[in-house]
């Protein structure tokens, strides 16, 4: 049993808090009872509801009003307040009339009352009967009015102590001892909303376009506000439309009536659904993101701002049919030439039914199947239930769908999946319909008048919820006399006795003593499964993979590993091309993971190469179209692959296929960690069963053909969620205690997966984690999880690292908050215990430390294997006085989209993706290669257009379709509709594809029209000579020593301040220009060796960028303060202690460092990188500025490098242990050297600056600092 009403309340105009000028407050006269009940608090700011218009003061007596506000409090409990408001003439103001009156006899009549004061009874409760607080607070006034011979505190006690069943369908009779008799009838399930009639209303006032859209908008969480003039039908429209959402439940805002005083909530930046009154539209109108719905013009408005998703077809369509033929039944007959007669509509309550009966249905197909993708975390002691949203989406062929998106990503849906994604529970009308009756709908879509007969069964059985007892008793509630309010002498409402109200209250809860509770049990059972998912489009869809393809790929895999390479490399391309569709990528994680049964899970290299590029070429198509099946299928076969790379060193499958964005994305990796758990919580119980000897075949349920299906996750739980009652205390714990001991054991093995997959190779990669968005963490998630045990633990990560490398520093952290991050929120959301999780993250370092370290012997080892034997690269044809500017960089052409070139549906040979070099020449950009496909033969594909013809040429991140990786690529378009389209290989490094387009926009956009190739036809063009490409899986710092290297053959260069190309007589001359001010001596001259060289020419591939050094202005800032210049000349009269070198043009020996550098004379370029490796980031002593005057020098530097504790043991236990340290002698040399040298010059310095403050030290201690 439940209360009727918790709390009576008296509110009348306050005099003594005027608000301002018309206006005033209300205030709490009298409340019953004068206590809060302990399970009910008194809601706070009743006064501003009772008048949500503004407490004003009238000169009229005006009709009573009622209507009903919903307040929620802090627990988001909703009370229903009835407000009933009356006027009484205002005594205190009466006095001040008579005497304004002049010139008048005073007779001894009473005069009428001219101003009147709004006053309330508002009564408070839980439960949601407005007609029945309408009649109590009724009965209330007319004793009032009336003057019946009844006592006010009588009434108010009834009232108060008043108990109701719960839900459940059974009735009350009851009555306030009025003389009354009322009569108060449960719904059947308390789950189902109870509308009345507001639904019918809504579609009355709105129609049916328009509800359609602010049921989408409240469903993908806008804002939408209701205006009227009647404060009950802004309570019935908003009730109306949370209503259209069962199953669904609000869960933001709810606010029917909304006071003046509180009209900024409007601004919140949540959404909500709230009425007003229409005489605040010209405020609400201004809303820029708020869909504002007039109730009483029928109209809606959606600003421009808000992109309103609506429902998916068919659904759409077939929602707007069934409102059509239940709302407007003459609509289809409206043009018969012999009409039948006029079709009555069902009665308002009825009809109301009905159209929620078409939501109902609506969401049945919405949501059909869904029980197929709820994930199973815990059983006990609460069901810990994730919904698999990609899995739903996915096989609901719904994934570009915005609306269905935005619904599964939604609060309300989450509150869904938590009350109705236990499997042992209460069920109610929606669970039969999406269990059972899909298909029925289904077969009805076509057939109207199914389709209405099924409408009107599922409306029978709402009506019957609502009225389970369909012969009432009759009721009987005295009304006011007719036109009562307009009595000239009405006495005001009288105070209220509050002790002897209090006394009877008292009295009769003592009399209800015996009620049962008002909590009603509720009959559970097992929820139906119903049927899987399966796509809301009945449309045929070609099969992309036939049972020939998958042959192909099945004969592609048993070829290797049989070693039958020329087999295997026939069949490869056509099995990579197979890879596309969805088939065969299953077909190939089932076929890998049958081999790795069978113990073959070592390979060769050959095979290890081939596995490689077939598990890549699946993963590059992985996302939310594939549910993460496939990827989470390969996950546990890239630990069981690999190969020996040396005795102890062995290469796992996971170190090649770490490139694909699918391991950075956090849906990914809690959608397979909850299978996982399920699958582990479904053993646990199944070995349970095993142990306490139970018959295998009670384990399985028998299907009507005699067979056995093994029973689920779901099924086991239901079971156990049945029994749990009968349990004693200890069993309940100990099972407590193995499922969270499931859960952490899973927490720990993922987290060993998560550190394969994102610990790269070679650790100064780290591409994903820096690419993937900071945001990704809470995309996709309806949980609220806190990260301040990942945050901490990384933090401390941070300040204790213990390796010596930088880069290295940088993977390990990234990686660590990673995982971190996912182990605080699936953690939490399991129900892992704080303990476990401390442990998990002090864990976590330590496993990424020590696979970053097993990691460096094998990337070391895997870059001696043999390079992969790639194609010549073919030179091409050049026409007359054409000639090569930049020699050939190897390149994959990829297809362009063009049939005729990929085998298409034009048939053909298999002509792209082909292998080759891409060219530039004075006249074009040209593309020289050989197809790939071995079966195309000996056939050369050769692309070229024009360089004047360039339109467009964009860096890219592209698939290479060979190596199955992600490479650098260039994408060039051209005015003559070419497309060339490139993926760069890997030993063509990035400053050689900057310098290529360096000079594919400088001959595309030449200083001058006759340097263009119709003009310069035939003339010496210098080539570009560009560094040497890296073989593969070379270091950055074995390329920046080939830099070096190269630049020593360069020899001793100079070349002018400027160059300009100047037109004489139709030729093209290079004239050395020398700037005003500037002498001979300033010549700018690259050395490398200590001895100054004399002028030379540079090479054309180190000029372009000696030219755009020269240029800048840090190097005009070197002269202007003497800092030095690039070469020395032996005619200069005064000795020069600095240098400018060049040796960081490249950024090879810093990056964060310019081009030029100014350092000691005496030092050597070639000694500048060892000296570099001593500091962070490179970054060595050199001086960035002079002081005119005094000569002061300013120098800049990065922090010493040191070894943290874990760098000592790996340098201690490695065994190039010998070879380490000598290099870090060597380099400690270079470094005593280089700060010798630099003193010494800057001693010598200040002495020929004649600075005698100067006071030198034997001892010189330099602090760096970090700019």
């Amino acid at each position: 049993m439940a209360r009727l009403a918790d709390y009576f309340i008296v509110v009348g105009y306050d005099h003594e808090k005027p608000a301002g000028p018309g206006e005033g407050l209300g205030k709490i006269i009298q409340r019953f009872p004068q206590q809060d009940w302990d399970d009910t608090p008194f809601p706070q700011g009743i006064e501003l509801f009772c008048q949500p218009g503004g407490w004003h003061l009238s000169r009229e007596r005006k009709q009573p009003t009622f209507f009903v506000v919903v307040l929620t409090d802090i627990d988001s409990d909703r009370h229903y307040c009835s407000c009933l408001t009356f006027y009484e003439a205002e005594i205190n103001l009466q006095g001040t009339k008579k005497e304004e009156i002049e010139g008048e006899e005073v007779s001894g009549l009473i005069q009428p009352a001219e101003v009147f004061a709004p006053k309330s009874l508002v009564l408070v409760s839980r439960l949601d009967y407005p007609e029945i607080f309408r009649a109590c607070l009724g009965l209330i006034y007319t004793v009032y009015v009336d003057s019946l011979s009844v006592s006010l505190e009588s009434l108010i006690a009834n009232l108060c102590a008043c108990l109701v069943p719960a839900a459940g369908g059974s009735q009350k009779l009851f009555s306030l001892g009025a003389g009354d008799r009322q009569l108060i009838q449960t719904p059947l399930h308390d789950s189902l909303p109870v509308t009345g009639t507001s639904v019918a209303l809504l579609f009355q006032q709105l129609g049916i376009q328009n509800v359609l859209n602010l049921f989408c908008a409240v469903l993908t969480e806008n804002k939408v506000l209701f205006h009227s003039a009647s404060f009950q039908r802004l309570s019935d429209a908003c009730r109306a439309l949370e209503s259209l959402m069962f199953p669904l439940k609000y869960s933001y805002p709810y606010i029917p009536i909304l006071p003046a005083q509180l009209l900024e909530v409007l601004s919140s930046p949540t959404p909500f659904i709230i009425g007003v009154h229409s005489i605040f539209k010209t405020d609400v109108h201004e809303l820029l993101d708020v869909i504002i719905a007039d109730l009483d013009g029928g109209t809606i408005k959606i600003p421009e701002c808000i992109h309103l998703s609506s429902l998916p077809e068919p659904l759409l369509h077939q929602t707007q049919a069934a409102l059509s033929l239940i709302l407007h039944p003459d609509l289809e007959v409206a043009d018969h030439a012999f009409p039948p007669p006029r079709t009555a509509l069902s009665h308002s309550k009825m009809l109301d039914k009905e159209v929620r009966a078409v939501f109902l249905r609506l969401f049945a197909q919405l949501f059909q199947g869904y029980r197929s993708c709820l994930q199973l975390i815990r059983i006990h002691a609460e069901p810990v239930i994730h919904f698999h949203k990609t899995a739903f989406l996915g096989q609901r062929g719904l994934v570009e769908n915005d609306f269905l998106t935005k619904v599964l990503n939604g609060m309300a849906f989450a509150g869904f999946v938590s009350e109705r994604g236990p499997p042992y529970r209460a069920c109610d009308l929606f669970d039969e319909l999406v269990a059972f009756e899909v298909e029925r709908i289904k077969v009805e879509e076509n057939n109207p008048l199914k389709m209405i007969k099924h409408i009107r069964e599922l409306a029978e059985q709402l009506f019957k919820n609502e009225n389970p007892n369909p012969h009432m008793a009759f009721q009987k509630v005295p009304r006011p006399t007719e036109g009562s309010h307009l009595r000239v002498h009405i006495l005001p409402f009288p105070k209220i006795n509050e002790a002897r109200v209090q006394e009877l209250i008292e009295e009769n809860l003592a009399k209800n003593q015996n009620a049962p509770p008002a909590t009603r049990v509720e009959k559970k059972c097992v929820v139906p499964a119903g049927p899987p998912v399966v796509s809301i489009m009945d449309k045929v869809v070609t099969v992309f993979n036939s049972a020939q393809r998958l042959e192909v790929v099945r004969n592609c895999i048993s070829f290797i590993f049989e070693n039958k390479t020329l087999e295997t490399e026939k069949t490869l391309p056509a099995a990579l091309r197979a890879l596309k569709g969805k088939a065969a990528r299953q077909c190939l994680t089932d076929e890998l993971g049958l081999h790795v049964q069978q113990n073959r899970a070592i390979l060769d290299h050959q095979q290890f190469d081939y596995i490689i590029r077939m598990m890549n070429c699946t993963l590059q198509d992985c996302s939310s179209l594939e549910e993460y099946n496939i990827a989470a299928a390969l996950l546990p076969l890239t630990s069981a692959f690999y190969r020996k790379l040396a005795p102890g060193v062995s290469q796992f499958a996971y170190t090649c296929v770490q490139d694909h964005p699918i391991w950075t994305n956090q849906q990914f990796w809690e959608t397979t960690f909850y299978n996982a758990v399920q699958e582990q919580v479904r053993s646990l119980y199944l070995s349970a069963k095993e142990d306490n000897h139970i018959p295998r075949v009670k384990q399985k349920d028998k299907l009507p053909d005699g067979q056995y299906q093994e029973k689920t996750a779901m099924d086991l739980a239901a079971e156990q969620l049945r029994l749990w009652p009968t349990l004693s205390k200890s069993t309940q714990q100990e099972l407590v205690q193995h499922e969270e001991s499931t859960v952490f054991s899973q927490a720990i093995h993922f987290a060993n997966l998560m550190v394969n997959l994102l610990v790269p190779l070679d650790t100064s990669k780290n591409k994903l984690l820096r690419a993937s968005a900071p945001g990704d963490w809470e995309s996709g998630s309806n949980s609220i999880v806190t990260n301040s045990i990942a945050g901490s633990v990384a933090e401390s990560y941070d300040t204790e690292s213990g390796f010596e490398d930088s880069e290295n520093s940088d993977v390990a952290n990234s990686v660590v908050r990673f995982i971190a991050r996912f182990i605080d929120k699936v953690c939490t959301e399991s129900g892992v215990t704080q303990d476990h999780i401390r442990s998990l993250h002090c864990m976590i370092p330590g496993i990424v430390a020590m696979h970053i370290e097993t990691l460096e012997a094998v990337h070391r080892e895997s870059r001696r294997l043999p390079p992969i034997q790639k194609p010549k690269i073919l030179r091409p044809a050049l026409l007359p006085g054409e000639e090569i500017v930049c020699e050939g960089l190897r390149v994959l052409l990829d297809p362009d989209g063009r049939e005729e070139a990929t085998g298409g549906l034009l048939g053909g040979p298999q002509l792209l993706p082909a292998e080759g070099a891409l060219f530039l020449t004075t006249y074009r950009i040209l593309f020289r290669g050989t197809p790939h496909d071995q079966l195309v033969g000996e056939q050369t594909v050769v692309r070229s257009f024009p360089i004047a013809s360039i339109t467009k040429e964009k860096k890219i991140t592209m698939q290479n379709q060979l190596q199955q990786n992600m490479q650098e690529g260039l994408q060039i378009t051209s005015a003559s509709f070419q497309l060339i389209k490139v993926a760069f290989d890997e030993e063509v490094s990035p400053e050689v594809v900057d310098i290529f387009k360096k000079q594919l926009m400088k001959f595309r956009y030449p200083q001058s029209i006759f340097s263009t190739f119709a003009f310069a036809a035939g003339q010496t063009t210098p080539q570009i000579i560009l560094p040497k490409q890296k073989e593969k899986n070379t270091s950055f710092r074995t390329f920046s020593k080939t830099i070096v290297k190269g630049a020593k053959k360069a020899g001793k260069m100079t070349i002018g301040r400027q160059y300009l190309l100047k037109k004489r007589t139709g030729t093209i001359i290079e004239e050395r220009v020398n700037r005003p001010g500037c002498n001979e001596e300033d010549d700018i001259s690259v050395s490398d060796d200590s001895e100054l060289p004399t002028s030379a020419t540079l090479k054309a591939s180190e000029k372009s960028t000696m030219e755009q050094l020269v240029e800048k202005a840090c190097f005009r800032d070197y002269q202007r303060l003497g800092l030095g210049t690039i070469s020395g000349n032996s005619s200069r009269s005064k000795p020069e202690y600095f240098r400018v070198t060049a040796s960081n043009r490249l950024y090879s020996l810093c990056r964060s460092y310019p081009g030029l550098l100014v350092i000691p004379q005496a030092v050597q370029d070639s000694s500048l990188p060892r000296v570099a490796r001593c500091y962070r980031h490179n970054r060595l002593p050199v001086v960035c500025w002079k002081n005119s005057r005094s000569g002061t020098l300013l120098l800049r530097s990065g922090g010493f490098h040191g070894k943290g504790v874990v760098g000592l043991f790996k340098s201690q236990n490695s065994p190039q242990a010998v070879s380490t340290s000598s290099l870090e002698s060597s380099s400690s040399i270079e470094q005593e050297k280089y700060l010798q040298a630099l003193l010494t010059a800057v001693i010598v310095h200040q002495k020929l600056r004649g600075n005698s403050t100067l006071t030198v030290r034997p001892t010189l201690a330099l602090s760096p600092v970090i700019m």
